[in-house]
This record gives C-alpha cells, sequence and structure tokens, in this order.
C-alpha cells in the first residue's frame, strides 16, 4: 500500500475542481481540462477506487483515441450499428429478474452470477461529463457500460491483479490512454511477488488474447443473452487464462 502525507489534499483539491466543473452546464476550457487531467491522475494513482477520478482521466485524455475507436466501430457493421441504435446498459433496459433465470452457461445468466458475485448493478458507472462530442461521448459510456461484459467474457478476477490483466487487454484493443496508465502505473500497488506474477502472467495473455480476438466494442450484448458463453468466446477469438 502506498501512503503519502500529501495525498488527503491531493484528492480533496481534485475533489473540489471536478465537483466544481460538474456544477456548470458550460463546456470546460483547455486549462480546465488538461488542470483535470493532472487532478484525476494523481487522485485515482493514489486511490484506484475513486471511479470518478478514473472516468475523469478516461475523458480528459481520449479524445483522439475515442475517434479511432468509434472509426473501428464504423469500419463493422455490428459497430456501425450500435453506434446508430446507441442501445444504453442499465437497469431499465435490462430485465435482470429474466436473465437470472436463463439456463447455466447462457452468457445473460453468466453476466447476472459476475454481478452478483460482484454486488453491483448495471447502474454501477459513472455518467460521461467532460465529453462534448456527442458521438464520442456515447463511445466512452459504451465502453464503460461494456466492462462487466469484458469481465464476464474474459473471467477475469476484480481483484487488483484482474482488473490490471483486463486494463492491459484495452489497451491493445482501444488504445485509450487511461488504460495506458492504468497498465503502467497500477502494477506500483501491488506487492513484488503479485507484480512479477502480473507480468509474467497476466500481461503475455492480454497482449496475445486482446489483439487476436475481435474487438469486444463492436458486440452487441443485448442481443446476445440466450447464447453459450463458450461458443461467443469461440467466435470472439477468445481464450481464458489458465
Amino acid at each position: 500500500m502506498i501512503c503519502s502525507p500529501i495525498y488527503p489534499l491531493r484528492a480533496a483539491a481534485g475533489s473540489h475542481f471536478l465537483r466544481r466543473c460538474m456544477s456548470t452546464n458550460a463546456p470546460i476550457t483547455k486549462l480546465q481540462k488538461n488542470l483535470l487531467a493532472v487532478s484525476s491522475a494523481f487522485g485515482a494513482f493514489f486511490d484506484p477506487s475513486r471511479q470518478d477520478m478514473i472516468a475523469t482521466l478516461g475523458e480528459t485524455t481520449g479524445s483522439i483515441f475515442l475517434s479511432r475507436l468509434r472509426d473501428d466501430m464504423l469500419r463493422d457493421p455490428v459497430g456501425r450499428r450500435i453506434l446508430k441504435e446507441r442501445p444504453v446498459v442499465n437497469s431499465k433496459t435490462i430485465d435482470i429478474t429474466y436473465l437470472r433465470s436463463l439456463p447455466e452457461g447462457a452468457f445473460g445468466k453468466e453476466y447476472t452470477k459476475f454481478l452478483d458475485m460482484e454486488k453491483v448493478t448495471p447502474d454501477s458507472r459513472v455518467k460521461v461529463q467532460f465529453i462534448y462530442d456527442e458521438e464520442l461521448a456515447y463511445v466512452m459510456q459504451r465502453y464503460r457500460e461494456s466492462h462487466d461484459f469484458f469481465h464476464t467474457l474474459t473471467n477475469l478476477p476484480t481483484n487488483i491483479e484482474g482488473e490490471l490483466a483486463l486494463k492491459w487487454f484495452e489497451l491493445v484493443q482501444t488504445g485509450l490512454p487511461m488504460t495506458f496508465l492504468s497498465s503502467m502505473f497500477g502494477p506500483l500497488l501491488l506487492p513484488s511477488k503479485e507484480r512479477t506474477r502480473l507480468f509474467c502472467k497476466y500481461v503475455p495473455w492480454a497482449i496475445q488474447c486482446g489483439s487476436q480476438s475481435k474487438l469486444l466494442m463492436n458486440v452487441y450484448y443485448e442481443e446476445c443473452w440466450n447464447r453459450n458463453i463458450d461458443e461467443m468466446r469461440k467466435e470472439l477469438g477468445l481464450y481464458l487464462l489458465t
């Protein structure tokens, strides 16, 4: 664990600035955006549980890369349809009770098992605040809302090692700066033994699997609830870490 006497000041300052920027409907200036990026980077590094800081970091550093990700989606017929129809993931659009009733091995069933195990809901993801291009804002929101789908498909745990492995996977697939920063600096939070295991076991899997599999942003998950999850993995080119 990293302990720093100046962390509370950094976190407090970052939180105050973040709240102030979110309190107005006016777009933030370039200077404010840069300040948000720096303050959220500090906050996310010293407290990885701060989802608001991680989300802000992603929004303030990812415009160019979001455009590339959008273009990757446009080149795929399913991705184009997702961008056109803009499905959203929340408790109003997903019938969790129905998904729990599906047979074992169905993607929807496995997804709800993950939600129940981690005690999260489809409403757990932070809303986009600082991206003012409507289409790119949707790409970022879809990326966030698909995070639990990624966990379900890759079968990665939500401990630090599992989250970092998924960030490496997402880095290969999306190139988003936030995933790069998490991949580079997140391992510093691990003890030496776990850090070695991360780079010897998880990272090689993430790089190979992420590069050879289909872009997971181009999966219309809402149409896959009844599909067998192993068949989905095979079709997507995913293989599980053993």
